[in-house]
């Protein structure tokens, strides 16, 4: 996930939600700021070489989980709504990286929602997992 996520791209929704939110004129250079200093040390370590993410983010990095999460936010803004009518989703839960979808089986196609899913951005990929014997298999996997 985190490798995935563009830190361009990122920034450029950091900066929209700025402008959208109002916020005073120090306010988006500081945290900018901020942003290019955390995300130009974007490196990990594996297999004892120190490696650098040239598009994405490290992992084990603390700031990484609050820039995914911008960037989550923002893609979930952006084409649940769409994606609820859509498909007659009743509710979505989110918890990092996880989804949960409720929706009625009579009425909308998993394979459907799937596939929609996916084509919110190229870099997000998106797998299903459905209810077996009244219980989810969910994060424990």
């Amino acid at each position: 996930m985190y490798s995935n996520i563009l830190v361009t791209e990122n920034k450029t929704i950091l900066t929209d939600i700025m402008k959208n939110n109002l916020l005073d004129s120090r306010t988006p250079h500081e945290l900018l700021n901020w942003y290019d200093v955390i995300t130009k040390q974007n490196y990990f370590i594996k297999n004892n070489d120190i490696k650098i993410h040239k598009y994405g983010l490290a992992m084990g990095d603390p700031s990484s989980g609050v820039i995914v999460e911008i960037f989550l936010q923002n893609a979930g803004n952006l084409h649940l709504a769409h994606q609820q009518h859509r498909n007659n989703i009743t509710n979505y839960f989110r918890y990092v990286d996880y989804i949960i979808l409720i929706f009625d089986p009579k009425h909308t196609d998993i394979k459907e929602i799937l596939t929609d899913f996916n084509v919110i951005h190229p870099k997000l990929h998106f797998t299903a997992e459905t209810e077996n014997n009244n219980s989810l298999n969910y994060m424990w996997k």
